[in-house]
């Protein structure tokens, strides 16, 4: 079939809309023998009946295996080069407490960036000595906990955060371990809203005044200084951004050990998934031999050991071992103007499928502009391809969960859709909005699923308005809540 000149240049019309392409989907999706798409051997159908629609859907023996493996393949390259390697599970891009779980039995430690996900990480029983905590205004009472509890690390984002944590520790009578954020100014290749290493942004220090705070950091006896750490951006799919980050930390690196002990150094995370099966994703293998590569021939340049090497995926864990799955409301085809040459004003169709869902339960599309795969998931068809866009059920014209992929043509109300590698930043950036309420998080393991979030109900949404629990709780129907 003919591309459709609607669709964008990267997006190649498929000789089967019905694929699963290997890579974008969870390890375990596949379809069954009536064409409905099967997630590690539940069905699409059984997920929706269980837990409602829309449902986010995550393998779990995937899931596990990607750390394990990420956290395998880095040990052994930098084990080769003489350092060790610890490996923080990044829970902004997903955490509940049976994550936390999976991520620490596959011998991860865990990232958090904020009072709440410290919380939740220490109630699902994480020793808080696996714990790094992350944020740019962490407040009084988020370095308290940490401090209280014994945080293996705080990164520290500014110098006022210096002195923060500093009093903290005193106060408590402990000596709190800390990195520093540093900005190496190294530009990945991302989103611009992704890129956080650059000059003008809220994140880190210079490493122009790297040397001074560090100087401040070990003039203090309450703080025990760990290293420097970089994040260079996020849903990076190449090596040399990492590689230039390293080469200039490494340089300050250098110069702190004439004043004391420098023993690890955090590159943070970023490692780029595929959401479309033209995504070109560094494998992580290579992503970690080359990584190791850089880290030991800049030791070598300046004559310093390898230092031990902290790193922080969350997406490249859980983004591909996700999908969700929607329901089919409505259908809407739309003639669009593509040229107006000598032969008069050329059009095109596009499709709008409209779904239960949208951008409360997958903001990325609407902040990111991010692409993502969509198929129909309870049937196969043999109707030639059309393309849609999956748009929400929010009254925003920017609602859209898939800006554009083929679908068969005959895709109808009532169908199921699954969208791939949602384990990340979805539920994490999921909201209420226009009252919807937030998706059940269902755990697919072996033939077997079970929620690890429930979805939420209408009843969840009006027990947080006072004026309404107000008036019932003074048993007066149709009363306001009293002044």
């Amino acid at each position: 079939m003919n591309a459709n000149p609607l669709a964008p240049t990267w997006l190649v019309p498929p000789s089967d809309a019905n694929a699963l392409a290997p890579g974008v989907w969870p390890a375990h999706a596949t379809r069954g023998s009536d064409g409905e798409v099967m997630f590690a051997g539940v069905a699409s159908s059984t997920l929706i009946a269980e837990f409602g629609s829309p449902v986010y859907v995550l393998d779990e023996a995937d899931a596990r295996a990607r750390a394990a493996r990420i956290r395998e393949l880095f040990t052994d390259a930098f084990g080769a080069i003489g350092a060790k390697v610890t490996v923080y599970y990044a829970g902004k891009a997903f955490l509940s407490a049976e994550v936390v779980r999976w991520m620490t039995e596959e011998g991860l430690s865990i990232d958090v960036a904020s009072g709440g996900e410290l919380a939740l990480a220490l109630a699902a029983g994480v020793d808080a000595e696996l714990l790094g905590v992350h944020g740019n205004n962490k407040s009084a009472e988020e370095i308290d906990s940490a401090v209280t509890v014994g945080a293996g690390a705080i990164v520290l984002d500014s110098e006022i955060e210096i002195e923060r944590v500093a009093e903290t520790a005193k106060r408590h009578g402990v000596v709190q371990r800390v990195r520093l954020r540093t900005n190496t100014g190294v530009h990945a290749h991302t989103h611009e809203f992704l890129a956080t290493a650059r000059e003008d942004q809220k994140f880190g220090v210079p490493l122009s005044e790297v040397a001074g705070h560090v100087k401040r950091i070990r003039a203090l006896p309450s703080l025990e200084f760990l290293g420097l750490h970089s994040h260079i951006g996020s849903q990076i799919f190449e090596v040399s951004g990492f590689v230039e980050a390293i080469a200039r930390l490494i340089e300050v690196h250098a110069g702190l050990l004439e004043g004391g002990p420098v023993p690890q150094l955090n590159l943070g995370g970023g490692f780029g998934i595929a959401y479309t099966s033209v995504d070109d994703v560094v494998p992580i293998e290579e992503m970690a031999e080359k990584l190791a590569g850089a880290v030991a021939a800049e030791a070598e340049r300046h004559g310093i050991a390898v230092p031990d090497i902290a790193i922080e995926p969350g997406r490249a864990i859980v983004g591909p071992a996700g999908a969700t799955l929607y329901t089919v409301g409505t259908i809407k085809d739309v003639e669009v103007a593509t040229d107006a040459g000598a032969n008069g004003t050329q059009t095109a169709v596009r499709r709008y499928v409209s779904v239960d869902g949208g951008m409360s339960d997958n903001i990325r599309p609407a902040l990111y502009e991010a692409d993502y795969t969509v198929r129909m998931a309870n049937r196969t068809s043999a109707a030639e391809p059309a393309l849609v866009r999956i748009a929400g059920k929010h009254c925003e014209s920017g609602d859209i969960v898939v800006h554009a992929d083929y679908l068969p043509g005959d895709v109808t109300p009532g169908d199921t859709l699954a969208v791939a590698a949602t384990g990340a930043y979805c539920w994490s950036l999921a909201s209420n909005y226009n009252f919807l309420v937030r998706p059940a998080v269902v755990a697919v393991n072996d033939g077997t699923a079970r929620a690890i979030v429930r979805r939420e109900t209408i009843a969840d949404l009006l027990g947080r308005d006072l004026a309404l629990t107000t008036a019932h709780s003074n048993d007066t129907p149709g009363k306001g809540a009293t002044r």
